[in-house]
């Protein structure tokens, strides 16, 4: 829950360096042709750095 504005903003900071971690990690993958792992409808799934998109 959301109590102030600072919280909103702090908030909004902390998901933006999330999304930019992510990103960061699939070019990285798919810079080294290393497949990106990830868990998926309650499964660890491969996906090959050949399938990654361009962000």
């Amino acid at each position: 829950m959301i109590k102030s504005k600072s919280d909103a903003v702090i908030l909004n900071k902390a998901v933006r360096a999330m999304r930019q971690a992510v990103k960061n990690v699939i070019l990285e993958r798919k810079r080294t042709g290393q497949p990106l792992i990830v868990w998926k409808n309650g499964k660890v799934v491969r996906i090959p750095a050949s399938r990654l998109k361009d962000l």
